[in-house]
């Protein structure tokens, strides 16, 4: 069995002493139990020289300010991710060249060399270092993993499923002793089906036991498919799954931001269901882009003495943007 490759570099400091994550107070006159950042977007499609568009990226606490994996279409129309450091979480310096991935053993280069895209990124703090997932080309879209302790290099594991598969979200810790992974099957195309569903692994390499976690709804924001959204949050009334549903208009697909609750032992049984969306594309730069009217979260950065989040998302698959809004208050939206 392969197991998780020992520890070569030094520790990457665990990010316990949260910097001030950006935020913004509710403006007056909002009712909504989110709201967007006056800044937004934070990131324009023509941030770096050869870039068509930049979204649906994650960022975490790292150091003294923050780091992501940015998902970057260049003006030849590939999709891949790309490294990017900040001191606020607003500001970005993002490399212009896509990250290179060391393989962790030869098999993992056998993957490697027939790239064909890489997007849709997050990243986790898990126990000592920081690992990514995104969909990965390999024969279809399927789930690619790798860790990195410094966001300059990355190990890339072996892919965690057969094609095909998209939005591969880690569980911030372990499970019982596996780790855990929410995933969405899907087919080779812009696929207008899909479920979320969990597995776990001894080792972050062989993944299993796979339990449905949540199904579109029929008639709602939701009645198409359904992804996992940004890293779980975990919280005393369970898992807080922040998600994307899509529903199918007269002028095709809408992607909104909704929110669950997780059972904490057992994260495939759910404790309840948001009716409503928390934000969906309203203004112009979510729903004017290259696909109009999206909402695609990815990341949350949480400060839990304040109760804050400050969510990102990805607009209209063109641009980086924030949302701000207070952790009790969605799981209260969620319970009510």
């Amino acid at each position: 069995m392969t197991t998780q490759p020992e520890i070569t570099e030094p520790l990457a400091a665990p990010p316990e002493a949260l910097p001030a994550i950006p935020w913004e107070d509710r403006p007056a006159h909002t009712a909504g139990v989110l709201w967007r950042s006056s800044r937004n977007p934070i990131i324009r499609r023509d941030h770096l020289p050869r870039s068509n568009s930049i979204f649906n990226s994650a960022v975490v606490p790292f150091r003294d300010g923050y780091a992501g994996v940015f998902r970057v279409d260049d003006t030849t129309r590939v999709m891949n991710v790309h490294a990017g450091r900040s001191d606020d979480g607003v500001n970005w310096e993002i490399d212009p060249e896509p990250i290179v991935f060391r393989a962790a053993d030869d098999r993992v280069a056998e993957i490697q060399e027939t790239f064909v895209h890489a997007y849709d990124p997050r990243v986790t703090w898990l126990e000592d270092r920081y690992y990514v997932t995104w969909c990965n080309g390999y024969h279809g879209p399927t789930i690619g993993v790798a860790y990195t302790y410094d966001f300059e290099t990355f190990h890339q594991l072996d892919n965690a499923f057969l094609p095909f598969n998209r939005n591969g979200v880690l569980f911030p810790r372990r499970i019982g002793d596996a780790y855990a992974m929410l995933s969405r099957p899907s087919d080779n195309g812009h696929t207008p089906f899909g479920d979320v569903f969990y597995s776990e692994s001894p080792d972050l390499v062989h993944w299993g036991r796979h339990r449905h976690v949540i199904a579109p709804e029929p008639w709602t924001w939701a009645s198409t498919k359904v992804g996992a959204g940004p890293t779980p949050i975990e919280t005393d009334a369970g898992w807080l799954l922040l998600y994307h549903g899509v529903l199918t208009s007269c002028n095709g697909f809408v992607y909104s931001m909704g929110a669950a609750l997780l059972d904490l032992d057992e994260p495939w049984r759910v404790i309840a269901r948001g009716r409503d969306y928390l934000l969906s594309p309203q203004v112009e730069y979510e729903q004017v882009g290259d696909v109009p009217n999206v909402v695609f979260p990815c990341a949350a950065l949480v400060d839990k003495p304040t109760d804050r989040v400050t969510i990102y998302y990805g607009g209209a698959d063109t641009v980086v943007c924030l949302a701000h809004g207070y952790i009790s208050e969605i799981v209260a939206s969620i319970s009510a």
